[in-house]
């Protein structure tokens, strides 16, 4: 048995490793911080140069966001009399009235129904399928294995067409369910090689001795493998919605209306008038799902103690 000696890190070690974290963790979100200070500023305080650190905070852009605008004279502003609410104050000293709200709800609804709604079934097939590769005597299961790995290698660009082709006759185009179905594809090759690395490392032991104690196959998957796998189930999950959520080459090409997902739509807001404000105030919401789906998870994110618990 050998002996293995632990070199304890030297307080100016730990200082320089505290400096560099903070150093790194600083210059991650200044971009976020940034984008959110954005949102709070005027027009012509988000286009200045020097860029204002300190300015005056409005919820112009916001406004702007979820509201359709129109000019109108001054004489049809008069006849209109004072603004109702706070928001038209702020609509009507650039001359113009709400008209409607804007899309930007619809496109933000469809992200939440086409993102989740893969993440879900891009988890519940993966596991599924890491399952049975982990522990069945499954033929040409190596070859399988890299075929699904394989189908992420390919860029997108390079069978855009090829889809859209397809969608198209198959009336899956600018459909929740056609950028589902897409998304689902995409993500399982990635859900069952995370999945499966995780459940082979859950000892058998604790399956068989479910089984000794009457549980059927499925009751011991259930029981048992699922919640040992947790862990990888919610690192899975965060993984595969993070790229549904922020997916743009398919969402432009396949959908433009019904299905139109955040990510292309946000790019439209700027207009003719450089509407930087609105554009950073819809980024900073669309940003909220993933980092409260995330945050939820968090406690999961940690392999559990009973991972090789059994040795062999």
């Amino acid at each position: 048995m050998s002996d293995f000696s632990v070199i304890a890190a030297t307080p100016r070690q730990k200082w320089i490793a505290g400096s560099l974290v903070v150093l790194y963790a600083v210059i991650t979100i200044l971009p976020l911080v940034w984008i959110v200070a954005t949102g709070f500023k005027s027009p012509a305080d988000a286009i200045a140069y020097p860029p204002k650190v300190v300015f005056e905070p409005t919820l112009e852009g916001y406004v702007n966001l979820f509201t359709t605008r129109s000019r109108a004279t001054p004489e049809t502003l008069e006849t209109l009399g004072p603004p109702d609410s706070w928001y038209d104050r702020i609509v009507r000293q650039y001359g113009m009235v709400i008209s409607g709200p804007s899309r930007y709800g619809e496109r933000f609804l469809n992200s939440v129904i086409i993102g989740f709604g893969s993440t879900f079934l891009s988890v519940f097939l993966g596991t599924l399928a890491a399952y049975a590769f982990s522990r069945f005597k499954v033929p040409l299961k190596d070859d399988l294995l890299f075929f699904i790995l394989s189908t992420r290698m390919m860029p997108p660009i390079a069978v855009a067409i090829p889809i859209f082709l397809m969608f198209r006759t198959l009336g899956l185009s600018d459909t929740h369910l056609g950028m589902i179905l897409l998304y689902t594809a995409v993500n399982i090759s990635l859900s069952v090689w995370l999945l499966k690395g995780f459940i082979d490392e859950i000892p058998r032991e604790y399956e068989e001795a479910a089984l000794i104690d009457g549980y059927t196959r499925f009751q011991a998957f259930r029981k048992v493998v699922l919640p040992q796998a947790a862990t990888g189930i919610a690192s899975t999950a965060i993984f595969c919605l993070i790229f549904a959520w922020n997916e743009y080459a398919f969402a432009v090409l396949l959908t433009s209306g019904t299905a139109q997902t955040a990510p292309p739509f946000i790019p439209t807001i700027i207009g003719v008038g450089k509407d930087w404000p609105a554009v950073a105030a819809g980024t900073t919401l669309f940003l909220i799902p993933v980092m409260v789906f995330t945050i939820m998870l968090r406690k999961h994110l940690l392999r559990g103690i009973t991972f090789g618990a059994v040795r062999k």
